[in-house]
């Protein structure tokens, strides 16, 4: 991360890069940061102000870890202090689709120089470092759904919707293309006005930025086609969502640990041990990758959201869905009960530690669910077989909430500052929605990210 760099080193970098960007007609930097609610904050400043930015940082109070997704506070926030936004000019991108911008994702530090400990993207960076103490690196990527009002209909999966959404859709893959990102696949998905799209693996970092800088693009290609795209975990009480699957590999020297091994479906016993910390995490980790009160609305059986905690080969209702792919560097884990609302860096970062955490251990993992885990027979898409009843993940937030609050595991990797800065927001929301029905949660927070 440049941030990392000396001031001076920064700004010297900065006065290349805004050079550069300056001559492809940008006049504006956005920074950004992702809050503790899942909320993309950002502040901006003019090209040639760039080097101030990366020297000395933008402004930004600490009393954004206390806001809640509605934008009101919890009750911990104080309007004592300030923090210091610093672009990563490693991940400075020109946006296609808004001339005469880029953007950087930022890192937060004190005004004396101090990395924040409540800063969600270098935690991300701290559980990386971590695993790289034991020689051990993570690829990562997170698919992207969202849903558009006023595009074409059809049915799920459907070529109808495709081809009368082609324009919209093709605009999207241009300005991704433009913008440097590999995509990998784009296509209808099963909710009407429903879409998702996954670009290649990265480092875990990465990952999380990446994942922001689509959604960014998505949601300025649909405006500039007259849809409003949503990313909100659901958009009807009772509709599929929008997930935010976090796929994962673990490698060493260049090897992928899932494949080639002794234990299930080839997993090397490091890579078994590293899934086994995240299922017996996954309670915990819902609060960090399902964490609007609207996620409980999603997480319902039979959606093929992931609601139980279990894992399976190719099983789509289970939580952790290992896949084996058709070649040894394709293997990876699937994550499937995250959605759309999380912070990227506090989910994957959570999952790192969580991984760590059993591989330190060397756990194993419980029997694999073969079939439906809910016994019973497969929702959208169909049935996925018989299979015994599997633990159920938690119903609500507060019960997640509950799981993160005794997770020694997460407590100490996110260091006690963030921690508790996300329990006060995770429980501020709990109350804040509280005499919501469904119908009204969904209005409240469809727009939100």
């Amino acid at each position: 991360m440049s941030t990392e760099k000396p001031p001076a080193e920064r700004a010297a970098e900065a006065r290349v890069a805004a050079t550069r960007i300056e001559a492809e007609g940008v006049d504006g930097v956005i920074v950004s940061w992702v809050d503790n609610a899942g909320v993309t904050r950002a502040k901006t400043v003019p090209v040639r102000g760039l080097e101030s930015a990366a020297r000395w940082g933008v402004g930004a109070a600490p009393c954004f870890d206390a806001f809640l997704v509605d934008d009101s506070l919890a009750p911990t926030a104080s309007p004592v202090g300030d923090l210091r936004l610093v672009p990563d000019l490693t991940a400075l991108h020109r946006l296609a689709a808004q001339p005469g911008w880029a953007w950087a994702p930022g890192d937060r530090w004190t005004q004396h120089g101090e990395p924040h400990p409540g800063c969600q993207r270098r935690f991300t960076r701290r559980a990386a470092d971590a695993l790289a103490e034991h020689g051990l690196t993570v690829r990562a990527g997170i698919e992207v759904e969202w849903i558009v009002d006023g595009g074409e209909p059809g049915p799920a999966y459907g070529m109808r919707r495709l081809i009368g959404n082609s324009d919209y859709l093709r605009d999207l893959l241009r300005t991704l293309r433009e913008q440097q990102l590999t995509v990998l696949q784009l296509h209808p998905e099963y909710t009407e006005g429903q879409y998702e799209l996954s670009v290649a693996p990265g480092g875990p970092v990465e990952a999380a930025d990446t994942a922001l800088l689509v959604r960014h693009t998505v949601q300025a290609v649909s405006l500039r086609h007259g849809l409003r795209a949503s990313f909100a975990p659901v958009t009807s009480p009772d509709g599929v969502g929008n997930g935010g699957h976090l796929h994962l590999s673990l490698w060493r020297d260049g090897r992928n640990l899932g494949h080639g091994g002794t234990g299930p479906h080839g997993l090397t016993r490091e890579a078994e041990g590293f899934l086994a910390g995240v299922l017996a995490e996954l309670p915990a980790l819902l609060a960090l990758g399902a964490p609007s009160v609207a996620s409980y609305l999603r997480l319902a059986p039979g959606r093929w959201s992931g609601p139980y905690r279990c894992w399976g080969l190719e099983n789509r209702e289970a939580a952790l869905r290992l896949i084996t792919g058709s070649a040894p560097e394709q293997a990876n884990a699937e994550i499937k009960c995250f959605d759309a609302a999380a912070n990227p860096y506090l989910a994957v970062g959570g999952v790192l530690a969580a991984g760590l955490a059993g591989l330190r251990a060397a756990l194993r993992l419980p029997a694999e669910t073969t079939g439906d885990p809910g016994g019973g027979a497969g929702g959208a898409g169909g049935s996925e077989g018989s299979g015994g009843a599997a633990e159920r993940l938690p119903a609500t937030l507060g019960q997640a909430v509950d799981a993160l609050r005794a997770s020694d595991v997460l407590r100490a990797a996110m260091g006690d500052q963030l921690w508790r800065a996300v329990l006060d927001v995770r429980e501020a929301e709990i109350g804040r929605f509280a005499d919501l029905d469904p119908a009204q949660l969904v209005d409240a927070v469809r727009y939100r990210y």
